[in-house]
């Protein structure tokens, strides 16, 4: 919504008019009494008008006396601001009608292609709206982003005023997108609007509708974790394995959210969870990589794979070593997750990944598992050579404990002794110096 730069003293030179003291003091009588015509043409920082300072203080008598004395009813603020635009702005509803009454023109748009009505769908004014309305406001009306005022009103919750603007418009207004292709019932879902996401519907409004990147109104509620929103657009036969512009489903979203009840909800609703997204992750690969026990134990117990391979050959089970998520990796290891599934790309098994990342948790839970200590990727580095490099005494002790050999050589010829002396990790050669 753009800015209006009205209605306060500092705004003005210290002193720049006696005449809006007046008006700032609500001396309204002196106001009229002392006012002239050249107070009327003068035109005041920003391209403020006289009538838009009266018009702000509120006082409709005030407002008519400028008016009589030849103040342009139309005229402009810098920013394309009429004196209408400042009486929706503060509800002020006699003002509203005295102005339209006074040839004021509801359509008018400001230099954003905001009009009045805009701004009254914005602050949910249906008193505004309805005057508006009834004096030629079109309701169709797009601002710079091609905003309509229904959309204002959706995402903002207005739901008197959606009624409103529904009532004059219904069919044509509830499939108009804005510019990222987005209808009210995308921002009415995306805000956890239930009552106006069900007006919508009421009306015609399309749930399997697309925005730009390919996402519904229900990708939009299911990743914000709007449970009864979600509820609405499925009972209304929304599409619960759509698929966006990156190949995300509504289960992906609450899934990489912690949407846990939703994913559930959505998976009753037939979502599938082994679909994947453009890089090959399935929900349960986005749940692990951000530690969301519940939601992996939710999808898991739905069918959701543990072992699937996402990009790079990579599982949930790697994703939660490399972002030390203990708990994930134990959940997924108690639902058989594979502690030694190598990745594509270097061969790198889950302990490879704990290791690296120094998550000493994670390596305990996968040993315990019978995860091989011993294992080698495509350069035969160990996941000994790893957690040397890393400088994890407590993770080097704990693969020493579980039988990591630490005479293995990489394929360079190098020990995990040679790393740690490498990297200056001197606690750590100290260490497999005092086991030699």
């Amino acid at each position: 919504m753009p800015d209006l730069p009205l209605g306060t003293h500092k705004d003005d030179p210290p002193g720049s008019d006696s005449i809006l003291s007046l008006l700032y003091e609500k001396e309204f009588a002196s106001f009229r009494h002392s006012v002239k015509r050249d107070h009327v043409r003068r035109q005041f920082p920003s391209k403020k008008s006289l009538l838009h300072y009266t018009v702000a203080s509120g006082d409709a008598e005030s407002v008519e006396h400028v008016l009589r004395l030849g103040a342009e009813v139309n005229c402009t603020t810098a920013g394309g601001y009429t004196p209408l635009v400042v009486a929706v702005m503060h509800g002020l509803h006699d003002i509203v009608s005295l102005l339209l009454h006074r040839g004021a023109s509801a359509a008018q748009a400001d230099d954003e292609l905001w009009t009045a009505l805009h701004f009254a769908a914005q602050s949910g004014d249906d008193r505004s709206l309805r005057l508006l309305l009834d004096n030629g406001a079109a309701a169709e009306a797009r601002e710079k982003n091609g905003w309509t005022p229904l959309h204002l009103a959706c995402q903002n919750g207005h739901e008197a005023a959606v009624r409103l603007l529904l009532s004059r418009r219904s069919e044509e207004a509830v499939g108009e997108r804005e510019a990222k292709g987005r209808t009210p019932l995308h921002l009415a879902a995306a805000h956890g609007h239930l009552s106006i996401a069900k007006l919508l519907l009421s009306h015609g409004a399309d749930p399997k509708a697309t925005d730009r990147s390919l996402s519904t109104a229900l990708h939009a509620s299911a990743e914000k974790g709007h449970n009864r929103v979600v509820r609405r657009l499925v009972q209304s036969e929304a599409d619960v394995d759509g698929a966006d512009s990156r190949g995300y489903t509504p289960l992906h979203l609450a899934a990489l959210k912690a949407h846990t009840g939703i994913c559930r909800q959505l998976m009753a609703r037939g979502a599938r969870p082994d679909l994947r997204t453009l890089r090959g992750w399935t929900p349960m690969h986005l749940a692990a990589s951000r530690g969301h026990v519940a939601t992996v134990v939710q999808l898991e117990s739905q069918g959701g794979g543990v072992n699937a391979a996402g990009e790079d050959g990579w599982t949930p089970l790697h994703l939660a070593c490399h972002r030390g998520e203990a708990e994930t990796v134990a959940a997924l290891l108690v639902a058989h997750a594979d502690p030694n599934a190598p990745e594509d790309g270097k061969g790198w098994t889950p302990l490879h990944v704990a290791c690296a990342s120094g998550s000493y948790s994670s390596v305990l839970h996968l040993v315990s598992h019978g995860a091989d200590v011993n294992a080698v990727n495509s350069g035969k580095v160990t996941p000994l050579h790893l957690a040397a490099q890393r400088g994890c005494v407590s993770v080097v002790e704990a693969l020493l404990l579980h039988g990591a050999d630490r005479a293995l050589l990489d394929s360079s010829g190098t020990a995990a002794l040679d790393v740690a002396q490498k990297c200056g990790k001197w606690d750590i050669v100290q260490l497999l110096e005092k086991l030699a």
